[in-house]
C-alpha cells in the first residue's frame, strides 16, 4: 500500500460496499404510530477527509485509548457524518457516526469489515447482508410475559447525581487484573465470564464512587446480543439491532456492603434471564407503550461488550489498526473495548465518565480491588448517608 491514497482507498471501497447496504445511505423516516422507516432516497452518505498536523505519537505517545486529545478537532462534529483524517507521519484515522436505529455494533462492524475486504480488492463481501427486521416484530396480539427492570418508572431529579464536573478516564484490565480480581470470588463463582466479573467490579466501584444514598435503589443495564437466543438462531448477515437490556437492581448499601460475589451474581442472572421468549415480550412492551419508555437515569449503570466484535481487526490494506472502537464514554455508559496498554499486552479498555470527586473515589477503590486479592471491603454510613470504607 506504499504510495497509497487511504481517503481515495476507503471512499471507494465505501462506495462499493454501499451497493450491497444501500439502505445506510438512505434517510430515516417516521411512519404510523412512530414506526420508523428507511427511504432509499439514494443520496447517498456523507463523506469528509481532513489533514491534522499531529503524529500518531503526540496522540497516544505510550498507549491509545479515550480520552483522546484533539477528540473534537480530529472528529468532526457534522450530524450524520463520516470522515478521514490523515495525521502528518502518515497513519490515518477512520471515524463514523450513524443512527443506531439502524444497526447495533456487530452490525456496524459486519458493514465495516465489507468496506474492508472492497479496500482490499474484493469484489463481493465474505457475508452477505439480510435485512428481514420483522424477524423481531412483536407478536400480535402483543403480549408482555417477562419482568424488564431496565424499563422501571421512577422519579428522578435530572440526572442530578451525573451532571456537573464530568471528567472521563480509561481502565485497562489485562491478566493480571482478572486475575486479582478473580481472586475475590468464591471457588464456585471462578466460572464466571470476564465480562461479568469485570461489569460486577465496575458497578460496584462506581456505586461507592457516588456516595448515593444506601437505600437508594441502583441498576445494572448490560447489553445482550440475541442472534444466538432464536430457534433457529438469526440468519448469518442479519445487521440490524438485535440486543436487549436486561436490568439487575438493588440498593446502594447491598450492593457495596456485601462481598464481589453478590454483584456477580446479580450480574449472572441479568444475562440468563435473556431467551427468545424475552426478546419478544420486550419488543411488545415497545409497541404497547408507542416506543415512549426510557431507562432509568439515576442510580443506573449500562455496559456494553464490544471487544469480541473485531474492530482491531480491521485491515484497509494498511494492516490491523493501532486503536479500534468507541472513542468516549457516554455518561452512564460504557464500553468494554479490546486494546493495547503501554507494555503492548492486549485486554480490556473500559473509558468510565463521572463527575470529578467520583472519579478520583471510583480509582481508588478500584485500586484496592487490583492490587489487594484478599482485600474485603466493608462500608459503614456515616451521617451524611454517604459509604465510607472500612480497612
Amino acid at each position: 500500500m506504499q504510495g497509497k491514497d487511504p481517503v481515495k482507498v476507503i471512499r471507494e471501497a465505501l462506495a462499493k460496499a454501499l451497493v450491497f447496504y444501500y439502505p445506510y445511505a438512505g434517510r430515516l423516516r417516521e411512519g404510523y404510530n412512530g414506526k420508523l422507516m428507511v427511504d432509499c432516497t439514494g443520496e447517498g452518505i456523507l463523506f469528509i477527509e481532513a489533514d491534522a498536523d499531529v503524529t500518531l505519537d503526540e496522540i497516544g505517545s505510550d498507549a491509545l485509548q479515550p480520552p483522546f486529545p484533539c477528540f473534537h478537532e480530529l472528529l468532526y462534529d457534522v450530524p450524520g457524518s463520516d470522515g478521514i483524517s490523515r495525521l502528518k507521519c502518515g497513519g490515518f484515522i477512520l471515524a463514523l457516526r450513524l443512527n443506531h436505529v439502524m444497526s447495533d455494533g456487530t452490525g456496524l462492524a459486519q458493514f465495516l469489515s465489507a468496506v474492508a475486504e472492497m479496500a482490499r480488492g474484493c469484489a463481493t463481501p465474505t457475508i452477505l447482508p439480510v435485512w428481514e427486521r420483522h424477524i423481531l416484530d412483536a407478536n400480535n396480539p402483543q403480549r408482555v410475559t417477562c419482568k424488564h427492570n431496565e424499563y422501571d418508572k421512577v422519579e428522578e431529579d435530572d440526572e442530578a447525581v451525573l451532571s456537573d464536573n464530568m471528567v472521563e478516564s480509561s481502565f485497562f484490565f489485562g491478566n493480571d487484573q482478572m486475575s486479582s480480581l478473580y481472586k475475590l470470588l468464591p471457588f464456585h463463582l471462578r466460572q464466571c465470564t470476564k465480562f461479568e466479573l469485570l461489569t460486577a467490579s465496575l458497578w460496584r466501584c462506581r456505586t461507592f464512587a457516588l456516595n448515593l444514598n444506601p437505600n437508594e435503589e441502583v441498576r445494572m443495564i448490560c447489553v445482550v446480543n440475541v442472534r444466538s437466543k432464536f430457534n433457529p438462531p438469526l440468519p448469518s448477515g442479519y445487521y440490524g439491532n438485535a440486543f436487549v437490556f436486561p436490568a439487575t437492581k438493588t440498593t446502594a448499601g447491598q450492593l457495596c456492603g456485601n462481598p464481589l460475589e453478590y454483584a456477580v451474581e446479580l450480574v449472572k442472572e441479568a444475562k440468563a434471564s435473556v431467551t427468545e421468549e424475552y426478546v419478544k415480550s420486550v419488543a411488545s412492551l415497545l409497541v404497547i407503550n408507542g416506543k415512549r419508555l426510557k431507562f432509568p437515569m439515576r442510580g443506573s449503570y449500562i455496559i456494553s461488550d464490544v471487544k469480541h466484535m473485531g474492530f482491531r481487526d480491521l485491515d484497509f490494506g494498511w494492516g490491523m489498526a493501532e486503536f479500534g472502537g468507541l472513542a468516549k464514554a457516554m455518561g452512564l455508559i460504557s464500553f468494554v473495548i479490546s486494546a493495547k496498554d503501554k507494555k503492548g499486552e492486549v485486554g480490556a479498555l473500559v473509558p468510565i465518565c463521572l463527575p470529578a470527586p467520583a472519579m478520583e473515589r471510583f480509582a481508588k477503590e478500584l485500586e484496592k480491588m487490583l492490587m489487594h486479592p484478599t482485600y474485603e471491603s466493608k462500608f459503614v454510613v456515616h451521617n451524611k448517608g454517604e459509604f465510607k470504607c472500612v480497612e
